[in-house]
């Protein structure tokens, strides 16, 4: 396996999803973590068209709510990974790929909230669970888990500095660390500089989607970077991530998903 990439898709109506599946189709990596999926008949259609084109495609029912999905041309190691426990459990999709050694991905999009009790209280129990789902999986797994997403958090050292940020929220990172997690850029560049994954209309940047990946696949980090392409080309207002992981992998014999599919005339 050569790198995986996560990005947030915004709610990618039907224009801009055919767009992205361009832009994805083209790529070199053999996993995609998608975050903000929605119901709607973009992410559908860019879905499917993985789907036909013999991708592995994971993705969590939702009942309507934004989630997450996760897009493999290396064949999964079985069902997918169920994480029932998540107060939400259609913003994680995660399954075992049959790379060498074993991992496991986790596509994550924890909610936004504003101001108000309820969104707050939504956003907190969503992030406990999901920390104590992942806590609770068989060492084995926690290991070699790579965790990817819009995580909707910031560090507690993130430059710029933001005071609007609560505890919980600076917890997630905290305790990913705590449970062996390694942020994988910081691996990479360890003195900087930081880097920004959404912007804000007042200009203002923010970190907020991440990939960490666990303890026993630190040496296998080869690589990570931030790509702005995805906002300066408009198909979302997020950079995607790239993460490289030198792994040996059973790639499945999937087509250009944004090519029309041959039908056999007979």
């Amino acid at each position: 396996m050569g790198a995986a990439l996560t990005v947030n898709i915004g709610a990618a109506s039907m224009a801009r999803a055919e767009v992205l599946l361009r832009w994805l189709a083209a790529r070199p990596e053999d996993v995609f973590l998608l975050t903000e999926t929605s119901a709607g008949s973009g992410t559908t259609y860019l879905l499917e068209a993985f789907r036909r084109a013999g991708y592995a495609v994971v993705k969590t029912p939702d009942g309507g709510e934004r989630g997450a999905a996760l897009v493999s041309r290396i064949a999964l190691a079985g069902p997918p990974l169920l994480l029932p426990e998540v107060s939400i459990p259609g913003r994680v999709a995660a399954a075992g790929l049959d790379t060498t050694p074993r991992t496991w991905f986790l596509s994550v999009y924890v909610p936004s909230r504003d101001r108000s009790a309820d969104k707050t209280a939504r956003k907190e129990l969503f992030i406990a669970s999901l920390l104590k789902a992942v806590a609770e999986l068989p060492a084995e797994q926690r290991g070699h888990l790579v965790i990817g997403g819009d995580y909707n958090v910031i560090a507690a050292g993130h430059t710029p500095p933001y005071p609007g940020f609560l505890s919980f929220e600076y917890g997630l990172l905290d305790t990913l660390s705590a449970q062996g997690f390694i942020d994988a850029y910081d691996h990479c560049f360890p003195a900087g500089p930081h880097p920004h994954s959404w912007i804000g209309r007042t200009g203002a940047g923010y970190r907020y989607d991440y990939f960490h990946v666990g303890a026993a696949l630190t040496g296998r980090i080869s690589g990570c970077a931030y790509l702005h392409q995805t906002r300066e080309l408009g198909l979302t207002d997020h950079a995607a991530v790239r993460l490289e992981l030198d792994l040996g992998a059973v790639r499945l014999p999937c087509r250009n998903p944004a090519e029309p599919e041959e039908i056999a005339l007979f």
